[in-house]
């Protein structure tokens, strides 16, 4: 790493490093002090490849008792965690000296610039800019570790950082702001970094609504406002008072697929709750504002809608928006506590208009009066959260799996005398479907006489029924897309449209199929292109339509590559086929964090899709820990939403090239070979099972309260109904990484013997979509480590056929890297990326101990489980903790 970038950030490290070490010193004494440092020197030696320091390392940990595990599991960890906080920190860092030494730091800027080199218009930039449409959808996926309660204290540490930063700083405090360091350091390792309880859906909404109002209540209106600057620098024209370019929504409390806690009034709470929190932070600007309007002058439209004369109109005039406010507060919070309300209180707000009325009559009253300087301060930056965040704070998707529909509908057409919905031919259903959403009669009566035993009795078929009333109670503004996770047929639509018109939603969500396998992806155009040209579909849509893209179960299916075509195969079609039918599609990206869930740092990801595929508008999922990478701290959430707008601009106006006919061919290609092998593995090998639950901590991850959803869609069953997220984060614990590369390096192999490297590098020159693939295989090759696999598997198994799978799952490993760097031409991983490897080369030290500690705790809980029949060990924490620790470690877990 360069010394200019190395310095401060080594700094950073070392500081709160050396300052974890007192506080382990002076709170739990100097033994465990010498211990971690000892633990530490042999595992820089082991990683510099001294191999007696990594037996004695070894030898140490055999010989713990097990009550010693969990102080150095926890000391490890935490000092994970805090490089974590020092690399975030040196990332706001860095925007900062480029702003200082090119006057902007702005990903937008140098985009505007490129697009006028390439012709692109003054008024097209602008048109385009107006219409863009980024959604970003928070979900809780269960791969936030973290404690939220730690996540607040690192959040202070790195405040500490920045204030250090400053070269103005007295002695006295530098001084306060180490001990303030010192405090949250200290308060962090008396902290319990497991939650006691698995999270509830409500938890997790909490979660998704604390980054709103820790960091994104803020960066918002300052992204909107260097936005309109850079437009109207560029393009001579101020973006409209509405321009949202960003909006936010949220899977927490509706995501209801394979995850029976989610209910409808669960869904009802969150709805509740999301709508009083951003009555609270609303009530709290308003309060600031309110004291900052002081000012006397004001137009006559103001005095007017005031209706008296008053010394500070603004002030009182904003005192009904209050008065409003604080009633709603109050009314929302009687509903959640189960009070009865008076729900037609005409001073109840129940949309936007509500507050952006009086805040605009503002806003032309202060311009009028030639106080724009106080009119384009805190009061646009209220008017802009309005227009971004609604009175929902989060619009709130609704998910779930389309069998749930069917079975739904069964119930209805058996009930009826009809028959079994579910036996029906697709185009029986279709039809049947279509005429009910065209009659003007309720399908069922209100009064339901059916026996207990009835499948419209069933609970499941019930929770359904109960789930849509209760979206038809709710404020249009609350809700976003319904998803059908699993669609597979056009009937899967449709059903869900009969279902909401049943229940009486006067505005249906828009209805949203979700294709997630390999066949489904295939198939998922044709299934389009017969939903459009059915008359009544196609004027329900009103030329719009919106489908999802699921990564990782079809990932899952067949392998990273095969898996990554087929998606990029999906879109091209799908877009294909809206054009043809001239209807505007918006794909909505399910991605994660890991690779074989299609992670990758968001512009190379976006520039990456089909041309054409991205046309102003998409929606992109956000999991887990990622929130926190991206928007824990403000100034890296205002960078994160420059760049998506950034990529979705560049992505619409320069489209990358349609890709070759035989770039395709090679494609196709590559994704057999792969996609035969990854199945070869996992579904055929009579021991991957096995091996997956003996090695690795699959089994141990379920004990972790994680997420509110289970591991398992279903109780029983092996790979197939294994959550995506368990199995990437099974295998990235042992550093295997086995979903993101089987298959894929010898696919590459096969290629590159038959002399092809050179059609292999016109394509990593001139496809974006390959390159990313390349470089994202290149960044989860090296973070794997055959011989921390080949630790766990030597510490939790004496069976041969699991040795024998392991070794040549490590030598597939090796393979795929020795291949990458064949086609790479380079002679080591990361060779380009000097500030990941070096982040990589300075975790190796703590990394290890960690592996080494985590092996040595499974061994130990499964001996217990054993032999004393329990559920629970003595060395639970400390797994727990470790499970923590390398996933912070790795910044991947699902």
């Amino acid at each position: 790493m360069a010394q200019n970038v190395d310095t401060p950030l080594r700094e950073d490290v070392r500081l709160l490093g050396n300052l974890l070490g007192e506080t382990i010193k002076k709170h739990v004494g100097e033994d465990l002090f010498n211990q971690v440092e000892q633990i530490r020197a042999l595992a820089k030696d082991a990683s510099d490849g001294q191999v007696e320091a990594e037996k004695q390392l070894e030898a140490l940990f055999l010989n713990l008792d097990d009550d010693a595990f969990l102080p150095i599991t926890r000391a490890f960890t935490h000092f994970l965690n805090f490089a974590n906080i020092a690399e975030q920190y040196h990332v706001v860092r860095s925007r900062r000296e480029a702003e200082i030494e090119t006057n902007h730091a702005n990903p937008l800027q140098p985009l505007f610039d490129k697009l006028k080199q390439h012709d692109i218009s003054q008024e097209q930039l602008f048109q385009q800019v107006c219409d863009l449409n980024i959604e970003l959808v928070l979900t809780a996926h269960p791969t936030e570790v973290s404690r939220r309660t730690l996540i607040q204290k690192y959040d202070n540490i790195n405040r500490c950082l920045e204030t250090l930063d400053q070269k103005k700083l007295t002695p006295s405090q530098r001084t306060k702001t180490i001990e303030n360091l010192k405090h949250l350091i200290c308060s962090a390792w008396h902290t319990d970094e497991i939650r006691q309880q698995k999270p509830t859906p409500l938890d997790e909404a909490k979660w998704g609504f604390a980054v709103i109002e820790q960091t994104l209540w803020k960066a918002v209106p300052r992204f909107i406002r260097e936005l309109g600057d850079l437009v109207e620098e560029k393009c001579g024209q101020r973006l409209p008072m509405d321009a949202t370019p960003i909006r936010f929504a949220s899977w927490m409390g509706g995501d209801r697929d394979g995850n029976p806690n989610v209910t409808h009034k669960v869904t009802q709470q969150v709805l509740w709750f999301s709508r009083w929190q951003a009555t609270d932070l609303y009530l709290r600007d308003l309060e600031s504002l309110r004291w900052e309007l002081s000012i006397q002058e004001c137009t006559p439209e103001l005095r007017s809608a005031l209706g008296n004369e008053h010394a500070e109109p603004y002030r009182e005039y904003l005192r009904a928006t209050r008065e409003r406010l604080l009633v709603t507060r109050q009314w929302l919070a009687d509903k959640m506590q189960g009070k009865k309300t008076a729900d037609d209180d005409a001073r109840l707000i129940h949309h936007k208009s509500a507050l952006l009325d009086p805040l605009m009559l503002c806003y032309r009253s202060l311009h009028e009066c030639n106080l724009a300087e106080i009119a384009n301060g805190n009061l646009l930056d209220f008017i802009h959260r309005v227009h971004c965040f609604g009175i929902e704070l989060l619009r709130l998707d609704i998910r779930q799996e389309s069998g749930r529909h069917r079975q739904a509908i069964s119930a209805i057409t058996e009930y009826l005398g009809l028959g079994h919905f579910d036996t029906w031919s697709e185009q029986a259903r279709q039809n049947f479907l279509l005429n009910e959403l065209q009659s003007k009669r309720p399908l069922l009566p209100k009064i339901i006489q059916a026996s207990e035993n009835d499948l419209i009795n069933h609970p499941d078929v019930k929770e359904v029924f109960a789930t849509m009333r209760t979206l038809a109670e709710q404020p249009k503004d609350s809700l976003g897309a319904y998803i059908i996770s699993m669609a597979e047929y056009p009937s899967d639509v449709l059903a869900v449209l009969l279902l909401q018109k049943e229940s009486g939603i006067e505005d249906p969500l828009r209805v949203v199929p979700l294709f997630e396998t390999l066949k489904d992806l295939d198939g998922a155009a044709e299934t389009m292109d017969a939903l459009f040209n059915m008359q009544w579909y196609k004027q329900h849509i009103h030329g719009k339509h919106e489908v999802m893209i699921g990564y990782s179960d079809s990932a899952k299916d067949a392998g990273f590559m095969s898996a990554n075509w087929a998606q990029y195969r999906a879109q091209e079609e799908l877009t294909d086929v809206a054009k043809a039918h001239d209807v505007r599609l918006t794909l909505f990206h399910g991605r994660g964090g890991s690779i074989s869930r299609g992670g990758a740092p968001t512009q190379q990801a976006l520039y990456s899709q089909p041309p054409g595929s991205i046309s102003g508008a998409i929606r992109v999922t956000e999991q887990g820990e990622m929130i926190r990478f991206k928007f824990g701290v403000e100034d890296i959430a205002l960078q994160n939403l420059e760049i998506y707008t950034a990529a979705t601009l560049e992505a619409t106006l320069l489209p990358p090239p349609v890709p070759k006919q035989e770039w395709r061919d090679l494609m196709d290609q590559m994704t057999e070979t792969s996609v035969k092998l990854y199945r070869q593995t996992v579904r055929e090998n009579p021991y991957f099972v096995e091996y997956l639950r003996t090695v690795t901590p699959e089994l141990e991850l379920q004990m972790l309260p994680l997420g509110s959803r289970p591991a398992k869609r279903k109780v029983s069953g092996g790979i197939e109904s294994l959550r995506a997220i368990p199995w990437v984060f099974a295998w990235t614990q042992i550093r295997l990484m086995l979903p993101a590369w089987l298959g894929t390096g010898a696919a590459l192999d096969e290629v590159l013997d038959e002399n092809k490297k050179a059609q292999l590098d016109e394509m990593l020159q001139q496809w974006p979509y390959f390159k990313t693939l390349i470089d994202m295989l290149e960044m989860v090759l090296s973070k794997s480590d055959a011989e921390v696999a080949q630790y766990y598997e030597m510490r939790l198994t004496d069976n041969p056929n699991l040795h024998t799978l392991g070794q040549e799952l490590r030598q597939r490993l090796q393979d795929a890297i020795d291949t990458l760097l064949r086609l790479i031409g380079e002679s080591e991983l990361l060779s380009q990326n000097e500030v990941l490897d070096q982040a990589m080369r300075v975790r190796k030290t703590y990394l290890m101990p960690l592996h080494l500690l985590q092996a040595e705790l499974m061994r130990r809980r499964r001996d217990y489980l054993n032999h004393h029949q329990a559920e629970h060990s003595p060395v639970d924490h400390a797994l727990m903790v470790s499970i923590t620790g390398i996933a912070a470690g790795l910044r991947n877990t699902g």
